[in-house]
This record gives structure tokens, sequence and C-alpha cells, in this order.
């Protein structure tokens, strides 16, 4: 690995964040000379400076890793299996979490948004779904949006399709990851099934919706949530940084009720 390496991939960085070399200079306490020299090779940056400049241009912990490697430098940021005995104590809090926040539904899933741990709430949404949806690794995108799963159950699924196709987008920006954009171009290739009568899916009654709400069928009853997802500050793990936690907070009293008389 050489200096050009890590300046190359640097000024990628750099450029997708939209930020001149003065800029960043100005952010990372340098000047816009040694960023420019950085990024043609004349000068190899000390690893305090390939991680300072990392932190600024919001690069990802795994890609964090991939500068350090390039600029000759080892690893900083572990990437253990979430099954591995160190992790017992975030397993247990994860789970303790989810189980928490039952009935209504949650889940953790990791960058490519295979299901990592599922509460309840939100096995009771996927019943009935065909067993192929079901086997090997569960993906929440693929589970949602494909028109033998979720989606010929989602009312407004039009607007909660265009919600999480442009989640990805912005995440496939933000990091360069080939399966992400792989799973993106699988899942906007689905077709959309039809729901005759239901228009945009707008509820019969106004709701002050504080955001988007997912409306989705379950045994007959129409359900309201709107969607929140957690991430872990300063992680020092590349699984702990790509986990997110997605919790559905019932947008009505209807399906408040309705999860509560579940759960009793």
């Amino acid at each position: 690995m050489t200096a050009a390496t890590v300046g190359a991939l640097l000024r990628v960085w750099r450029e997708r964040r939209g930020l001149s070399q003065l800029e960043l200079a100005g952010r990372a306490d340098s000047s816009s000379r040694h960023i420019s020299f950085v990024e043609t090779g004349r000068s190899r940056p000390s690893e305090e400076m390939v991680l300072r400049l990392a932190d600024h241009l919001d690069v990802p912990v795994r890609d964090r890793n991939a500068l350090l490697l390039a600029a000759g430098y080892a690893p900083r940021y572990a990437h253990t299996p979430l099954d591995d005995p160190s992790m017992e104590v975030l397993r247990e809090g994860l789970e303790r979490l989810l189980t928490g926040y039952e009935p209504y539904p949650a889940l953790v899933v990791d960058s490519a948004y295979d299901v990592v741990a599922a509460n309840r709430g939100v096995l009771m949404l996927m019943e009935g779904l065909p067993e192929h949806l079901l086997t090997g690794p569960l993906n929440a995108m693929r589970l949602t949006l494909h028109p033998e799963g979720l989606a010929p159950r989602i009312h407004n699924l039009r607007a909660w399709r265009g919600h999480l196709l442009a989640q990805m987008e912005r995440q496939i920006a933000l990091a360069r990851s080939e399966p992400l954009r792989a799973l993106y171009e699988e899942v906007a290739a689905y077709p959309v099934p039809e729901r005759p009568g239901d228009g945009d899916g707008e509820p019969d009654e106004a709701v002050p919706y504080i955001a988007l709400p997912l409306r989705i069928e379950h045994d007959g009853h129409l359900l309201s949530f709107v969607s929140s997802i957690s991430t872990f500050n300063t992680p020092m793990d590349v699984t702990v940084a790509e986990l997110a936690i997605e919790t559905l907070l019932p947008a009505d009293p209807a399906t408040a009720k309705y999860l509560r008389s579940l759960s009793s």
C-alpha cells in the first residue's frame, strides 16, 4: 500500500461529501496544501491524520480500517461476530430492549438489512408469509417489499416503498456497499401489488400523524405505525457500527389498543 493509494481514497470520500480541500483542511485543523499533498501521494499522512480526516468525512468504521491499511497502518477497529462470547453483554442488552418494547414491533438489522433479532410484535406481522421468504437470512427490505411478502398488506405501499428506497439510496451514497446496492436493485425491481379502491391509502378519518405511517393490515385490522431507527454512539467495532434498531410506534389509539389486546 502507498501514500498515493490512501490519498486517492481520501479524495473519493472528500468529493463524495461535497467538500473542497480548503473546507476539509479547515475542519481538520490542517492546510489545503497538506490535504493536496496527501491526496496526490506527495505526503504520507500519519495514523492520527488518517483517523481525523475520516472522522470529518464521516467515513464508516469498516472503511476507516481500509484507509488505515492503505496508508500502511494496522486496522484500528475490530470486526467481532455477534455470536462471539465477548458480545454476550450486547446480545443480552438487545434482547432485553426488544422484549421490553413488546407488544409493539421492534427488530435489529445489519448494514444489509438482514434481521439479527426481532420480537414477537414483528413475528405477528410476518404471520402467513410463504416459507421461501422465511428461510435463510431474513432480510427486512425483501420481506417488506416482495409481492408475496408484506407488500400486499400495506395500504399505503407506494408511499412506504418510496420512503424505504430513498433510505437505501442515502445509505448507498454515504457508504460504498456493493451488497446494499445489489439489494436495492433487487427490491426496486419488484412489481408493486395494486390495492383496488385504496387510492393513496389515506385513512378514513383525519389522524394527526407525526411522520409517514406504515399502514398495514393484520387479521382484518388496519394498523398504523411510525418508525424510529437507533444506532450506537461512537462504535469501536465494525459489527456494532453497522447495527440498527428499528422500533414501530403505534400511530393511533386503535393500533395501540389492538396490540395490547393481543398481548393480554
